[in-house]
């Protein structure tokens, strides 16, 4: 018994040298690559103590040897937030493995022109809950970004994250039990098609936020994507602004101008298909001047919506307007606009100049209100035709 012990302790200690001895080559690969550089991973699942950091490099590919296949385990992180950082660099490839339990984002980006995440996934074990990171994937300030073939799981902010980044594609991606499947926050020229937003609590969100150093994003096609019961419970932290996100939101547009939305299938959402508000409704305060808190020239259109009928959950600020100020019942339409309308960019007959109108056309299963928000719901307006435009007025948003 005495030898078994002693075998299995040195197997143990040797298991926790390689381990570190790994992750001490990897950094250092990291650190002196040189421009141009492919570093590879083999199979394996290694598990490090510290976040992996890149800075100032060009050309260079971080490459595993396929999801699940090779894992970066950061359960037992005791350095550092995020699991990978890399910032200040150009045209960056990371691909072929998975990334685990960092305390932090999983995967940040930051400064860097010319990012590529190809066949990564990026999660949180366990069931979904507020401790995870905020971020499986998260570029910021980034641009010319690519986000291909990846899988999010778990983030207790967004799973796929786009912030105040320019020129970015998200596709084929999966993302599912995150607050936010897909987001773009204070981006420009981003194209998000071809992916799968299932069980978080909102498929796919495009917002506008003030405070940010890029101030107004735009220019967003989505398009291709299968958006299905997203009815999980919020669980981000209090204070996230992804907080207002109510169970069961298949899209939401805030504050974002010159979006377009077409040929989803938008599917079994307990609360909203696609919601479209102003920053008012979020209830928080704007210290920002430069800020524009209305979303103008959004498109939906073409798109396939379905929904069980029954009444909305009485969870969170959206909810409880829902099912006290709206009422109604079991009968939900698919498309919700606040109402809230800058006056300076208003026609004579009271509504947005065509140029900067939110239109609503040719859905499968189309229904939509105008809740009427700005005057206590009052006179909110619905039907199938409540948002309604010419199908000349559909514009292609060109990049």
């Amino acid at each position: 018994m005495k030898n078994l012990f002693l075998f299995i302790c040195y197997l143990l200690s040797f298991s926790l040298y390689s381990q570190a001895n790994f992750e001490k080559k990897l950094q250092t690969q990291l650190i002196l690559a040189e421009d141009g550089s492919t570093i590879d991973i083999d199979a394996g699942t290694y598990f490090l103590t510290k976040s992996l950091s890149l800075e100032g490099k060009k050309n260079i590919t971080l490459r595993g040897k396929g999801i699940d296949k090779t894992i970066l385990s950061f359960k037992n992180q005791v350095q550092g937030a995020e699991g990978i950082k890399i910032t200040n660099c150009e045209n960056i490839i990371l691909e072929d493995m998975t990334t685990q339990d960092s305390k932090g984002d999983l995967i940040k980006t930051m400064q860097v022109k010319g990012m590529t995440f190809r066949r990564l996934k990026a999660e949180w074990l366990g069931k979904p809950k507020a401790s995870n990171g905020s971020y499986a994937f998260y570029p910021v300030l980034c641009e010319n970004v690519m986000i291909d073939s990846c899988i999010a799981i778990g983030a207790s902010d967004a799973g796929i994250y786009v912030g105040q980044s320019k020129h970015i594609v998200v596709k084929n991606c999966t993302a599912f039990q995150n607050v936010a499947g897909i987001e773009i926050e204070n981006s420009l020229y981003a194209e998000v098609f071809n992916n799968t937003a299932i069980g978080n609590t909102g498929g796919i969100l495009v917002f506008d936020l003030p405070g940010l150093i890029q101030k107004k994003g735009g220019y967003v096609k989505v398009h291709h994507n299968l958006v299905k019961e997203n009815n999980l419970s919020n669980f981000a932290p209090k204070g996230n602004i992804v907080g207002n996100v109510p169970k069961g939101t298949g899209m939401m547009v805030l504050a974002a101008s010159h979006v377009d939305i077409y040929e989803n299938q938008i599917l079994n959402h307990a609360t909203l298909g696609v919601g479209v508000i102003s920053y008012f409704m979020t209830g928080l305060k704007n210290k920002d001047k430069e800020y524009d808190p209305y979303p103008t020239d959004i498109q939906i259109h073409n798109n396939t919506f379905e929904r069980k009928n029954g009444r909305v959950p009485m969870e969170g600020r959206f909810g409880q307007m829902y099912r006290i100020k709206l009422k109604f019942g079991t009968q939900v339409p698919h498309v919700v606009f606040d109402g809230i309308l800058d006056e300076k960019k208003v026609g004579k007959d009271g509504k947005y100049l065509p140029e900067f109108a939110i239109c609503v056309k040719e859905n499968n299963g189309q229904s939509s209100a105008i809740l009427d928000a700005e005057h206590d719901f009052k006179n909110i307006i619905s039907g199938p035709d409540a948002l309604n435009c010419n199908p000349e007025s559909i514009k292609s948003i060109q990049f």
